[in-house]
């Protein structure tokens, strides 16, 4: 045991030079390491730019349909499966009607306002909904409500799905610029160099949710629309570009 200490002794004294040495040369090479000097790295600029494109309102979207009343279920659902016939095939003969067809039908009974459990009759509904023209909306209101049309449930005026993508593309052409040249402007006023764009997110591109105009679900017969005008307007679309623009200091 005595010849072992000792032996592990004298090993040891030899390699402890070679252990510092290489101590050494470690911290020497961890203290010769070069850092980046961080006041020339890259940053970004986030901008956000705005488009917007005005296109006429080509189509009416109309809702319309019948609203009758009756003692028994029976003679109800055949009053406004006649009314309903009609003014539906009203409506499959205009060749300036697009896109119809029936959003509701409904059956209620109808209480005794004195004893709410007291059924005195029945009401039923059938809506259809539609589109045409604007300049002739007038005329077709009139001679639905003539064939069996008893209520209008609501009219928005609104552009057509071709000219809404085509808008939808511009807006986004022009928000895409404008958030460039905002870039460009903020970069070059403030002497930095841009690099590239690094990231780009589109907003939106919708149209505004249209607007119906005022109109009262039930209609007389005696109501006439024909010469009420219907003036369409515009609809904006909409787009927001945003960019993130990498830039650096430009080096004097």
């Amino acid at each position: 045991m005595y010849y072992s200490l000792r032996s592990f002794i004298a090993n040891f004294s030899k390699t402890l030079p070679a252990l510092c040495l290489f101590g050494l040369v470690s911290c020497q090479a961890a203290q010769s390491r070069v850092e980046p000097n961080i006041s020339f790295q890259s940053q970004t600029l986030v901008v956000s730019g705005r488009g917007m494109v005005d296109i006429p309102k080509t189509n009416a979207r109309v809702s319309l349909g019948v609203q009758v009343q009756g003692e028994t279920s029976g003679l109800v659902q055949q009053e406004l499966a006649k009314r309903s016939q009609a003014v539906v095939n009203l409506l499959k003969t205009r060749q300036d009607v697009t896109k119809l067809e029936t959003t509701s039908i409904t059956l209620n009974p109808r209480y005794n306002p004195k004893d709410g459990n007291q059924i005195i009759g029945y009401y039923a509904t059938n809506l259809v909904r539609f589109q045409i023209a604007p300049e002739k909306l007038g005329t077709l209101l009139d001679e639905a409500i003539k064939t069996g049309a008893t209520r209008i449930d609501g009219v928005t005026l609104v552009a057509s799905d071709e000219a809404i993508a085509t808008a939808q593309k511009r807006a986004i052409d022009a928000a895409s610029k404008d958030a460039r040249s905002q870039a460009d402007a903020a970069l070059s006023a403030l002497q930095l160099k841009q690099q590239e764009i690094v990231s780009i997110q589109i907003n939106g591109a919708r149209p505004p949710i249209p607007v119906a105009m005022e109109t009262s679900n039930l209609i007389q017969k005696t109501a006439d629309f024909s010469s009420t005008p219907v003036v369409a307007g515009e609809q904006r679309i909409e787009a927001f570009v945003t960019l993130q623009v990498r830039y650096q200091p430009t080096q004097n």
